[in-house]
């Protein structure tokens, strides 16, 4: 990192800090659920209340204006807190040296800073870690004139987010209420019955899981594997010959034609199997083979896909530690659809092109928003090379 003027300086981290500490226990004694006139100490841990607790105002830790970064799982979200708090852990909380360096310049210098290649298998940042980022340090005047450019840019920028984000999810919405009309406006030569009775099959995949293989021979789904209706070959896990062959014994591979739903923890991923390969899925996702004869495996990917549907489904959840559907329940679900496979078909014709347009537009307000964040890291990276 190149001093971009003679009067700036570049300074480690710790060394414009008054405090740099981490985050600790609250002792369960001084917390209450309620705020009252002695327990109003906002505890936090990660950027969240701590499960809306409330500690006692003798053992607040933080009373000076402060920035709190996270410093576990999803690291580097910062926050500057200008009110009493008490850090929990996953928490590092800076006070800066405020003769030194502005409160508002430092959280703009944090907010550049990549801390995505920090820690190991588990990404974790650490206070001797903290303490040794390099920063770029005006003068005070100077980060006056440089906070006030970023506030400025900033603030038209999360303009043009929002809109871009409320674009994003009206394109969403609008193929939501359209698939949603399909099934509420039926016609009359519409059956409704219950979805074990069109279909030859609804089973899952295995109830344990087996060790993953370094010759990346058979793949290996589960829910995770699943993103926007499409199977991510890519990123699965792999299983032995051997593995894979029991499992195909017990009816864990899908046919062409089949649909994979999401059944375990994010319920009502939907996915049609139109190709022939072999790979085996887990009992995340029950594998939903339909009388092809009755019901258009692409109408019944819609249909599995009716919020309505979605909604009864997530009902049925049960459990305590993992929420799950029993698949004895999925098959009782009623569906409705139209008798003529021809009118099936056309349903599907008009879904798949609202569909793709909808993927369109979700591409191009999804290509924005990554756009106006590269465009953030730029705004930020020129101010600390002293170009603005």
């Amino acid at each position: 990192m190149a001093i971009m003027k003679t009067n700036w300086e570049i300074k480690k981290l710790g060394d414009v800090c008054e405090e740099l500490f981490a985050g600790g226990d609250v002792d369960k004694n001084n917390t209450f659920k309620v705020k009252t006139d002695f327990y109003n100490i906002p505890i936090f841990s990660n950027g969240e209340k701590n499960k809306g607790l409330y500690g006692y105002t003798n053992v607040a830790r933080v009373t000076k204006p402060s920035i709190t970064i996270s410093a576990r799982g999803t690291i580097g979200y910062s926050e500057i807190r200008q009110e009493p708090f008490y850090p929990v852990v996953r928490l590092i909380v800076i006070i800066p040296k405020t003769d030194v360096v502005s409160l508002t310049f430092l959280k703009f210098v944090i907010s550049g800073i990549d801390f995505t290649h920090s820690g190991s298998s588990i990404p974790q940042l650490t206070v001797p870690m903290i303490k040794e980022y390099p920063i770029v340090l005006p003068p005070l005047k100077e980060q006056q004139r440089i906070v006030s450019i970023l506030e400025e840019s900033f603030t038209n920028i999360s303009k043009v987010k929002d809109n871009a984000e409320q674009n994003l999810k009206n394109a969403k919405e609008l193929f939501e209420s359209y698939l949603q009309s399909v099934f509420t406006n039926k016609g009359g030569d519409w059956e409704n019955v219950e979805l074990m009775d069109v279909c030859e099959q609804i089973t899952d995949g295995s109830h344990f899981s087996p060790d993953s293989s370094n010759e990346d021979e058979y793949p290996y789904i589960t829910v995770r594997d699943i993103d926007n209706d499409i199977i991510n070959f890519e990123r699965c896990k792999f299983i032995n010959k051997k593995d894979y062959e029991s499992l195909l014994k017990n009816g864990c591979k899908p046919n062409q034609g089949d649909l994979l739903f999401s059944k375990d923890g994010t319920v009502g991923k939907v996915s049609l199997v139109d190709f022939e390969k072999d790979f085996v899925v887990l009992s995340s996702l029950a594998i939903i083979r339909p009388k092809r004869k009755i019901i258009d495996s692409s109408f019944l990917k819609y249909v599995l896909k009716n919020p309505e549907f979605l909604q009864e489904a997530v009902g049925m959840k049960t459990g305590v530690a993992i929420r799950r559907i029993i698949l004895k329940n999925l098959k009782l679900i009623r569906i409705s659809f139209p008798k003529s496979i021809k009118e099936q078909e056309l349903i599907v014709k008009k879904l798949e092109s609202l569909s793709n347009e909808t993927k369109r537009l979700e591409s191009i307000y999804e290509q924005k928003l990554n756009d106006l964040e590269e465009l953030k890291k730029s705004i930020l990276q020129k101010a600390f090379n002293g170009e603005l």
